[in-house]
């Protein structure tokens, strides 16, 4: 058995990680820009342990890689956290509520400081479902179309999927993005129910329901969008 290969230091340390694809042609060497996971793809009858010297090899590439990484934002008292594109504070207290308030650039948290993470990521989340389900059901009604059950996770690969029954699925980590990000993510969602695809006629009704060009919000993503899942 191969010895176990880390990258990085303190937090930033990550194993090496293995996999097999039967139709890999080559080995191929990935940072997950959205976990810091190292990921070595083998071809089916590789060895593994070649694979393994091969990235150690390559050490000093996946270290410069790891380095240009996001920091993890820590939820805690006094924190800055994004917050539909906008910087707020988590102003924690004993004396505040323990009902999570926004005020102006502050959350108001009460309660044990101990849960303060806990309870920002549950005021998040329902702040994500309300106004994604308010979105996504206004979105429909203008397509005329219908959509079954709106529910918010945490996908690591996609931020929102629409089903074939019309159940629609996001990542609750759109409200930390600009509201246009999100509008733009419920537009292409609900076009997924008049075109299953990305056709032409699906861009073209993706535009349409969003009201302009989408591009700029899939930029943002692309450009933004890993640093999102630092936060917790």
């Amino acid at each position: 058995m191969s010895s176990e290969i880390f990258f990085g230091e303190g937090e930033g340390r990550r194993p090496l990680l293995v996999r097999r694809v039967a139709n890999a042609r080559r080995m191929r060497l990935a940072i997950d820009p959205r976990t810091g996971d190292v990921r070595l793809t083998l071809p089916r009858r590789a060895s593994e342990r070649s694979g393994r010297a091969w990235a150690e090899q390559h050490r000093d590439w996946i270290e410069a890689q790891l380095a240009k990484l996001p920091r993890p934002q820590r939820i805690e008292p006094g924190a800055t956290i994004p917050f539909r594109g906008d910087d707020v504070v988590v102003d924690w207290s004993p004396n505040h509520s323990r009902i999570v308030r926004l005020e102006g650039d502050r959350l108001r948290v009460g309660g044990p400081a101990e849960s303060v993470a806990k309870r920002v990521v549950a005021w998040l989340r329902r702040e994500a479902l309300r106004q994604l389900e308010a979105e996504t059901r206004a979105v429909a009604i203008e397509a005329g179309v219908t959509v079954g059950r709106v529910a918010i996770g945490d996908p690591r690969t996609r931020w929102g999927s629409c089903s074939a029954n019309g159940d629609i699925r996001y990542s609750w980590r759109l409200i930390l993005a600009p509201p246009f990000v999100l509008s733009s993510t419920v537009a292409h969602e609900v076009a997924h129910r008049l075109h299953m695809d990305h056709s032409s006629a699906f861009r073209a009704a993706e535009k349409r329901l969003y009201g302009r060009d989408p591009r700029p919000a899939r930029d943002w993503l692309r450009a933004h969008g890993a640093g999102l899942y630092w936060l917790g």
